[in-house]
């Protein structure tokens, strides 16, 4: 199992998460494509080598024209949506910038569709979110893990005023999340650096038993005068005591309502997908006096764990949950594209043996070649299966 470590002796940021998975071998170039395509004009990345305490690492910053915008949690979705990443990016983004809308919406006591993006907003942390995300997908981990994080000291300046570290929101976002006693009198964890943490690991600790296959170094803007400021990021193979031979400890969330529509529903499996559902499923079951009704099951992180009962208690009118931890066992995966006669397919290719691979084309993906191409849609799922079979 490919996995991932996050060292965040000195906290995280956005930048310093894109330079880092930078530093790791992800393509700046691939990242500065799918930002484009969010329609910032003139955003680009410069990427230097530089130097902290004596250590090299990468360091990433955002260069844009001057804008005076305060945008809301739908138009960052929006951006998202008609730009041209892939979905799993889009799904990732999407959920990153979720989880900070929920943070601030909470300190502000307002809700979601209402809250105005300040920091978060600008130019600089919509690049550092979605190139997180293109990197993340980019480097092809199936597991995250993390060091315990540093907030580090004193007060910060923001939209709202002069606050004591942690920022508010990023208090909010790091519930859950075990801190590191820091004496250092900065922000050392910003508020998008704690949303990427609290949406793509999976785990903390120390590092996991594993066999290193590349590391990258993000370095932070500000030189810090008791440690270098650096973000480490490790990439790797889970040794057998780490991956638990392919075993994730996981939650299984359910719920059983007899008085929801179908369209409620749907609703609400689709905002669980987005909240970081593993898995999502609706099961007709009879109820008390015979009422016809239907069990929502959920398989999720514990990571994504608090976000799925609070959807479920909002989104269904459901009374109450039920929720025990598991354990499931996956195959090791990686996403691949294949060539057919109506243009590019993506999917997932499974390995169930030493010699033996399998290929899942994507739904999304095989959906947008048919309508294109106006073929029938389990034309293109087999000239997709054919064409990796080679």
């Amino acid at each position: 199992m490919r996995i991932a470590y996050l060292d965040c002796a000195s906290g995280i940021s956005g930048d310093m998460t894109l330079a880092a998975l930078v530093d790791a071998g992800v393509d700046v170039a691939k990242i500065q494509m799918g930002i484009d395509s969010l329609g910032l004009e003139g955003c680009r990345l410069v990427v230097e080598e530089v130097s902290r305490k004596g250590f090299r690492a990468k360091q990433v910053t955002v260069e844009h024209p001057p804008e005076h915008v305060h945008r809301h949690l739908s138009d960052i979705h929006g951006m998202i949506d008609e730009s041209s990443l892939s979905d799993d990016v889009k799904r990732l983004a999407k959920q990153i910038f979720q989880r900070l809308g929920e943070a601030e919406a909470k300190v502000h006591g307002t809700t979601i569709e209402k809250v105005h993006f300040h920091e978060v907003g600008a130019v600089d942390s919509i690049a550092d979110i979605v190139g997180a995300a293109i990197g993340w997908d980019a480097l092809g981990v199936q597991r995250v893990h993390c060091s315990s994080v540093p907030t580090g000291t004193g007060f910060v300046q923001i939209a709202h005023g002069r606050c004591s570290i942690p920022a508010p929101a990023t208090g909010e976002l790091l519930k859950g999340i075990p801190l590191a006693v820091s004496t250092v009198e900065a922000e050392l964890t910003t508020p998008t650096g704690a949303a990427i943490l609290a949406t793509i690991v999976q785990g903390y600790g120390p590092l996991p038993a594993m066999s290193i296959d590349t590391i990258g170094y993000g370095a932070g803007h500000r030189d810090l005068g008791e440690q270098p400021n650096l973000l480490r990021l490790v990439v790797g193979e889970a040794s057998d005591e780490s991956a638990d031979h392919g075993a994730e400890h996981v939650w299984i969330v359910e719920t059983t309502v007899d008085d929801a529509t179908g369209e409620l529903i749907a609703y609400c499996c689709s905002r669980l997908f987005e909240a970081g559902a593993l898995d999502v499923h609706t099961t007709a079951v009879q109820m008390k006096k015979g009422r016809p009704g239907i069990t929502l099951s959920v398989l999720c992180e514990t990571a994504h764990l608090a976000r799925i009962e609070q959807l479920l208690l909002s989104e269904t009118t459901t009374l109450g949950i039920r929720k025990w931890p598991a354990t499931r066992t996956t195959l090791r995966r990686e996403r691949q594209q294949v060539e057919t006669a109506w243009g590019v397919v993506e999917g997932v290719v499974a390995h169930r043996g030493e010699d033996r691979l399998t290929f899942s084309p994507e739904y999304e993906s095989c959906r947008a070649v048919a309508m294109e191409k106006g073929v029938p849609l389990t034309d293109v799922y087999e000239a997709a299966r054919r064409a990796f079979q080679g």
